[in-house]
């Protein structure tokens, strides 16, 4: 009698299981080098960006030019917005890191706001009219929370080399560069901090649109003192 050779039971596994690593890796290496999203964790963006929105981020935008005033910025705030984080223990932080990644959770450190001055300008709260001038001259901004005054907290700040001011649209909840003037890294982030520029909501659908990327006013003589 003739007997056939037994087959491996259940081969095709091994396709999948390579064809789903390969999809995994690829997708580590398009969020590590090229884009990643981003899950919104408050209001302090808004009328832009709702809490529970995930927007794209381009981590390529600032490889070959800068960081622009107006531009919305997803940035790393260790050592700045989170000058004191110490973490929350291997597990809870890997539980963390899984759920930042699959865009179900936002996190401790990573922020996004408004660029509002880059290195040299000299940033005032407020003019005569209750607007915040850049290098002199009073900022229009029609991204505001409607009802929100530029700023109730005062300020008067020249901005250093290699680093920025953030501040929120959402002026009366937003945590930003204002309120941390006086911890450690003063609220004013590391140019190299920045992860990219956020460029595109994709959630939920039914919002789902180019961010704007707008300009604050063009360089003029900056405050080097």
């Amino acid at each position: 009698m003739e007997h056939t050779k037994r087959q491996p039971a259940h081969p095709g596994w091994r396709f999948v299981l390579l064809a789903v690593f390969l999809a995994v890796l690829i997708s580590a290496l398009v969020r590590a080098f090229l884009v990643d999203v981003y899950y919104i964790p408050s209001a302090s963006m808004e009328p832009l960006l709702h809490t529970g929105d995930r927007v794209l981020v381009l981590r390529t935008d600032y490889l070959t030019s800068p960081v622009r005033r107006g531009d919305v910025v997803v940035f790393d705030g260790r050592g700045s917005f989170a000058p004191l984080h110490s973490g929350k223990g291997p597990l809870a932080d890997g539980v963390q890191t899984l759920g930042e990644w699959l865009g179900l959770a936002g996190s401790d450190t990573v922020y996004v706001k408004r660029v509002l001055g880059v290195a040299g300008d000299h940033l005032r709260c407020c003019s005569a009219d209750g607007r915040i001038t850049v290098n002199g001259t009073p900022v229009t901004e029609p991204y505001l929370y409607p009802g929100d005054a530029p700023s109730e907290l005062k300020f008067d700040v020249v901005v250093p080399q290699g680093r920025l001011w953030m501040m929120g649209d959402h002026r009366s909840v937003s945590a930003d560069s204002r309120s941390l003037l006086g911890a450690p890294g003063g609220g004013l982030v590391s140019e190299d901090k920045v992860i990219g520029r956020a460029v595109q909501l994709i959630w939920p659908l039914d919002r789902a649109a180019p961010v704007p990327r707008v300009s604050v006013p063009a360089d003029q003589q900056k405050d080097t003192r």
